[in-house]
């Protein structure tokens, strides 16, 4: 059971980040996300103002349905048509539907597309909508448009490859009848265009592209509403000047919003317009034409799309630099601001490729990122805790906060199954014990003297842990403190640590005494011996019960000292310092100190003799200290 707990915690936070990526694809919440950088890139990003290719547009708007009426007869469309060749156009692209006539000059309209070279109309493969009736199958076109399943246009349907003759987009038939020139659509047939084509999870896109559909990529959008664009009733009336239109091609197409051929473009998401932001079919099929004129001419930009295997390397990739600064970098606070800073720029950078027509799927990656490195610091932090718990349980509540963290960044090398390994370390010990305590508990009642003693304790703890050391015990009205440990320290540093404490805890305890005497409550005295030496450190115990153990002489000798010769005694607090404490306090700070020598003591269950000075306390040496 515990082998079962310690392997979710160390794999239950990877498999929720795979779990939010697996649910980001799945719910389609990641094309989306992918779809708004896409629109937000395209919307500030212009191709170009629309009058930089030879392309006019007559939209039909809601002054022609006043003026003619709906649907408009098609003697009119035959003047128009007169009008735009007789002033020199290349090529007009009628984006209306006319497989069933309109008015008394029907057979106008089919006569001139059956003999008008330069006249090209539409199909409706999905609607099922033929073209103008007589038109020739090599100016016949589909003008299909691919829709996102949010509704907008962002793909260009370029070509359908292995269809007759007749089934031809309608901005390369146009281009083609403008020219002469099919090469564009041999390379398309032949294969030997790069594109870059879409396909299954390509860029951004995940599993959105039929392939089957035929060739197609990402729209060009020229700056919107930026072609030159004149109404039916202008052309009509001859109002148009023919510099506008000779050598050019002409697209016509209804713009009126009555007419409800209107689409949603990537600038609709971000115009904060009264209304919603959209443009023409017939805009949409010139931005397709503007695209195969530069590509003609040699001036396209094609850009790269990321294909699914490469998007699912990066996703892979960047899942893997977020465990890897999630699990190396050993401070959380540190590693969180690295992957906040690698995410960041990662995001710019997959940006500013978008820019540039390349496009790779942003929003897998870096939730890859981000949620496998937010995995790595929950799994730390849970095994942090679990640490915590266990370090004090081995240490108790007495080790310092800066000596928990050293013991978690070294946890590795100090633990071995749940215990603190053996070792021998040089420590400093420093023992304590309450004066006449037996006298003093006479007089109060249990609970007044558990209170009376842990006032005393509230200013001996301190003392040791704000110095890194550690409160090992307490022994009834004392303690055992140790500094230089469970973490080799410097033996110098730590023996300095202990004699500050000393002249703590005196100042703590003569504050403490003048409260005591207000409250009429007997003062509290301590006696303490300080020594140091080479001590066997380490967990002891089964696991029932498990303590951290010091022993060896450097222990015994403190405590010996502690109690040697009770009755001398003078003031709150009686520190007596071994000789090896002392040697290896700094020069400065040893020699600022004002020690009583006592020479050579013997204490007991030591054979040899430890030489003794006693610490005092009077205010020179002490403002010396």
């Amino acid at each position: 059971m515990k082998h079962v707990r310690h392997l979710m915690q160390s794999t239950g936070p990877y498999l929720a980040a795979l779990g939010i990526l697996v649910l980001l694809r799945s719910t389609g919440l990641a094309q989306t996300l992918d779809l708004v950088v896409y629109d937000l890139i395209t919307s500030q990003r212009s191709e170009g103002s629309g009058q930089d290719q030879p392309i006019t547009l007559v939209g039909i708007d809601e002054s022609d349905i006043q003026r003619f009426g709906w649907p408009i007869d098609d003697g009119i469309f035959c003047d128009a048509f007169d009008e735009l060749n007789a002033k020199g156009v290349t090529a007009i692209g009628f984006d209306i539907y006319r497989d069933q006539g309109v008015g008394a000059e029907q057979q106008c309209l089919r006569d001139r597309f059956r003999g008008q070279p330069t006249l090209v109309s539409i199909f409706n493969v999905a609607a099922g909508i033929a073209a103008v009736p007589g038109t020739p199958i090599e100016r016949q076109s589909y003008n299909d448009l691919s829709l996102d399943a949010d509704g907008v246009v962002r793909r260009d349907l370029v070509h359908v490859t292995g269809q007759d003759e007749a089934t031809v987009a309608f901005p390369l038939r146009v281009l083609e009848v403008a020219t002469g020139d099919r090469s564009l659509r041999d390379a398309l047939d032949a294969g030997t265009n790069p594109g870059p084509w879409l396909s299954a999870d390509g860029g951004g896109y995940h599993n959105e592209i039929d392939a089957g559909l035929g060739l197609q990529r990402l729209l060009r959008f020229r700056e919107p509403r930026s072609y030159a664009t004149y109404t039916l009733g202008e052309v009509v009336d001859g109002a148009v000047p023919e510099d506008i239109l000779r050598d050019r091609v002409v697209l016509i197409g209804s713009t009126a919003p009555s007419l409800r051929d209107l689409f949603e473009v990537p600038h609709t998401r971000f115009d904060r317009g009264e209304s919603l932001f959209t443009i023409s079919g017939v805009e949409v099929h010139a931005n397709r034409l503007a695209s195969l004129m530069d590509e003609r001419s040699g001036s396209f930009q094609p850009g790269w799309l990321m294909p699914g295997w490469g998007n699912l390397l990066m996703v892979i990739g960047f899942a893997g630099i977020g465990l890897l600064l999630g699990e190396r970098i050993p401070k959380q606070r540190i590693s969180i601001v690295v992957v906040g800073l690698v995410a960041a720029g990662a995001a710019a950078g997959l940006g500013a490729l978008l820019w540039n027509h390349i496009w790779i799927g942003m929003a897998m990656p870096l939730t890859g990122l981000l949620s496998f490195s937010g995995a790595a610091w929950l799994r730390r932090g849970m095994e942090s805790q679990q640490h915590t718990q266990q370090i004090q349980q081995l240490l108790g509540q007495t080790t310092s906060p800066a000596v928990a963290q050293q013991l978690w960044e070294q946890r590795d090398s100090l633990l071995s199954d749940g215990r603190f390994q053996g070792q021998q370390l040089p420590i400093t010990t420093l023992f304590t014990d309450t004066a006449s305590f037996t006298s003093v508990s006479e007089g109060m009642s249990p609970r007044e003297l558990m209170n009376w003693l842990n006032r005393g304790m509230e200013i001996c703890v301190p003392a040791v842990t704000e110095r890194n050391g550690m409160v090992n015990k307490f022994t009834g009205d004392g303690m055992l403190a140790v500094f230089g440990v469970p973490l080799l320290g410097d033996p110098s540093a730590e023996a300095q640590a202990a004699v500050e404490a000393a002249f703590q805890i005196k100042e703590g305890l003569e504050t403490l005494n003048e409260q005591l005497k207000i409250e009429g409550t007997p003062i509290m005295r301590v006696r303490m011996g300080i020594h140091s030496g080479d001590a066997l450190v380490g967990s002891m115990g089964s696991a029932e019960r498990i303590e951290y153990a010091v022993i060896g002489d450097a222990v015994n000798c403190a405590s010996r000292l502690e109690s040697y010769d009770k009755d001398r005694h003078e003031g709150v607090l009686r520190v007596l310092l071994s000789s090896k404490t002392l040697e290896l306090l700094p020069r400065e700070f040893r020699e600022s100190l004002n020690l009583n020598h006592w020479g050579p003591v013997h204490v007991k269950g030591r054979e040899e003799p430890l030489d003794v000075s006693e610490l005092k306390f009077d205010i020179k040496q002490n403002e010396g200290s």
